[in-house]
C-alpha cells in the first residue's frame, strides 16, 4: 500500500502526538494533529474503546477530508472492576488533572494488595471513502504509589509494565515503546497495512 500523503492524528493530546508520530511516519508522509488543524473534539459517547475511537476518527476524517487515525485507550485496574477504563480521561476532569485522577485510583484501591492493571488501546484508521482499519494493543502490569517519573502523559507515572521496575513516566519514549499498549496497537495497524 502506498504511503498516506497527510494523516490526521485525531487528538488534542500533545503527549499522544509525540508518542505516536514516529511510528506513523512509516505509513504516512506527514502527520498532523486535530489540534493543529483546529478541529473540534467530538463527544465520546461510545460504550467501549472501539466505538469512541471510531467517533473520533470519523469526526476528524469528515472535518478534514483526509485519512484520520484515532485512538481510545485507558487504564483498567483489576481491583476496581476495570475502572477508570473507558473513563480514564474523564477522571482527570476538564483541566486534564491526571495527578487528581491518579490520587483517585490510589484512594479507591486503599490497602488492597491487588495492584494489577492493564493499559488498553484501540486504534481506528478511517479514509474519506469510509474504509477503516482497526487495531488493538494491551500491556499488563501494576499500579504503584506514589507516582514516579516526569515523562509520558496521563497515568504513566502510576504504571509499571510487566518485565520492568520503572513506570512508563520513568522511561524514554523509545524505552516505553518496547512495552506500550499504543505501540503494540500501532505495530498491529502497520502490519495490517503492509
Amino acid at each position: 500500500m502506498p504511503k498516506i500523503e497527510t494523516l490526521v492524528l485525531a487528538t488534542h493530546n500533545a503527549g499522544k502526538v509525540a508518542e505516536m508520530t514516529p511510528a506513523l511516519l512509516s505509513i504516512a508522509e506527514c502527520v498532523v494533529s486535530a489540534a493543529t488543524l483546529g478541529l473540534p473534539e467530538p463527544a465520546e459517547t461510545g460504550h467501549d474503546f472501539l466505538s469512541n475511537a471510531r467517533i473520533k476518527a470519523h469526526a476528524a476524517c469528515r472535518a478534514s477530508n483526509l485519512p484520520a487515525l484515532a485512538d481510545d485507550s485507558g487504564l483498567c485496574v483489576a481491583a476496581l472492576n476495570g475502572a477508570p477504563g473507558l473513563y480514564s480521561a474523564w477522571w482527570a476532569g476538564p483541566q486534564k488533572n491526571f495527578l487528581a485522577a491518579m490520587m483517585q485510583v490510589n484512594t479507591l484501591l486503599g490497602k488492597n494488595t491487588n495492584r494489577r492493571a492493564s493499559f488498553v488501546a484501540t486504534l481506528v484508521l478511517m479514509w474519506p471513502d469510509g474504509r477503516e482499519v482497526v487495531a488493538e494493543g494491551r500491556v499488563d502490569g501494576d499500579v504503584v504509589w506514589p507516582p514516579r517519573g516526569a515523562g509520558g502523559h496521563g497515568y504513566d507515572p502510576l504504571f509499571v509494565p510487566e518485565g520492568d521496575t520503572r513506570t512508563f513516566a520513568e522511561m524514554t519514549v523509545t524505552e516505553k515503546s518496547q512495552y506500550s499498549h499504543r505501540a503494540r496497537a500501532l505495530k498491529a495497524l502497520v502490519d495490517q497495512l503492509s
